[in-house]
């Protein structure tokens, strides 16, 4: 059987779509190999959400050539694919294929031209496409990535996904619910509905609080996670599900970008500060001990003292559970890169404000979870811990990283662990002999 090495960059709609192509090829007659070295295909699958991830990318084409037999097929695949284009085959020689998002149907035929010369380059959308009919081969272990909406419609100043991802489009109710009995059948209880704005899915006639509810129910179900939602859509439907529905974690990620109205005006991210603050109050007075986390811009064009301010007291009155702080990165296309220059903030500038952001968050996320020690929470084991040792990685319902002993459980294990330690961000958990409570369809939670 040919065999087929792929990398993947990028948010978790990348890993997901990773699992398609893998799926897809698996079906053709390839088999996935975890060493580059003499593969017959090389795929890259990419992000375009900031310089540096794809600089990263360029250079790691540079590296894969080392790896390469003569009738190697180099592709690049995903969301730096659609941006660039032709460009990527310019600027590489060895690249054959240039593949978007939405072409990834037609890869096992866009390989074998590629085995007899051509060089192709496949980025034309299609709003029709979900890939409902692909058997994604999945690598996470123990939980599901399950797309469920392609594409963006909020077009934030500077944001390159409409530009890489198309117009906003949701699957099926359906066809979510179809997969999700699938992955039960395949030993998993966890998933996690993936879109671009997430919880503005509409099938055309059910909102995303029913697919919740919908995928919550299905038997065998213990956890159902969702990311990455706008605060403009959390309606009374989609929060009384997240309350209503035991099998829906307590965890939202809930992007800020910025805590003042003049920056998230000039996003163009269509609230308010205040619309915020109203946002995480109706989540926290629904859900009892909901964990909210979230991401934030530092140096976007015109941010301002007072602005960047504005930014600090919001993360310090909302007081995020943690939080993924960015500095702006223009991305060509993108409204941003077209404000006047005298609105770039400089990057001493940047790099001062990025510092004290940071230290702000870790702060509160230390006192937050300092002030946790001693609870108990449900973990599932996810993965080996990276610092070795005897430990392994789980995970909370609420998303809290807990460190347990490795001779007390096994990956994919459940487990009921008290927090006896943290290092202000993770926690280390100690197994209980209280047996962890596991929610299912139809099943009440504690």
């Amino acid at each position: 059987m040919p065999t087929v090495y792929l990398e993947t960059y990028g948010c978790q709609m990348n890993v997901a779509d990773s699992e398609l192509i893998l799926g897809k090829l698996a079906a053709a007659g390839y088999s996935h190999t975890e060493n580059p070295e003499g593969a017959d295909v090389i795929l890259v699958n990419t992000c375009a959400v900031r310089e540096n991830a794809e600089q990263r990318v360029l250079g790691r084409l540079g590296d894969l050539k080392g790896h390469m037999h003569r009738d190697t097929v180099l592709g690049v695949t995903g969301c730096m694919a659609q941006r660039l284009g032709p460009r990527l085959l310019d600027s590489n020689s060895r690249v054959s294929l240039v593949v978007g998002p939405d072409a990834y149907r037609a890869l096992p035929e866009l390989i074998e031209a590629a085995r007899k010369g051509e060089r192709t380059v496949a980025t034309d959308f299609d709003l029709e496409e979900h890939y409902d009919d692909f058997q994604a081969r999945r690598f996470e272990g123990v939980k599901a990535w399950i797309p469920v909406q392609r594409g963006c419609d909020y077009r934030c100043t500077y944001c390159i996904v409409p530009y890489t991802r198309g117009a906003e489009r949701s699957r099926g109710l359906d066809d979510v619910v179809r997969e999700t009995r699938e992955v039960v059948a395949q030993g998993l209880a966890e998933v996690i509905l993936l879109g671009q704005t997430v919880n503005s899915w509409n099938d055309g006639t059910r909102d995303f609080g029913a697919l919740l509810r919908a995928v919550g129910a299905v038997e065998g179900i213990r956890r159902v996670r969702f990311t990455s939602p706008h605060p403009n859509d959390f309606t009374d439907s989609v929060i009384a599900a997240m309350a209503e529905v035991p099998t829906v974690c307590e965890h939202v990620h809930l992007p800020v970008q910025s805590g003042s109205n003049a920056m998230l005006k000039r996003m163009l991210r269509r609230y308010t500060r205040e619309g915020y603050f109203d946002c995480v109050a109706r989540l926290r007075a629904a859900i009892a001990g909901v964990s909210i986390t979230t991401d934030i811009i530092v140096g976007f064009p015109g941010e301002t003292d007072a602005e960047f301010d504005d930014t600090l007291s919001l993360v310090r009155e909302v007081g995020f559970d943690d939080a993924f702080t960015f500095k702006f990165s223009p991305r060509e296309g993108t409204p941003a890169t077209r404000m006047p220059a005298e609105l770039t903030v400089p990057s001493d500038v940047v790099d001062a404000r990025y510092t004290e952001l940071l230290a702000l968050v870790r702060s509160i996320a230390r006192g937050r979870n300092m002030a946790r020690l001693g609870e108990r929470r449900e973990v599932l084991v996810e993965k080996a811990a990276r610092r070795g040792g005897e430990l392994l990685q789980a995970r909370s319902r609420d998303f809290r990283t807990v460190m347990v002993p490795s001779d007390a459980a096994s990956i994919g294990d459940y487990l009921m662990v008290e927090l006896t330690g943290t290092t202000g961000s993770t926690f280390t958990g100690t197994p209980v002999a209280e047996r962890a409570h596991l929610p299912t369809a139809g099943q009440a939670a504690n």
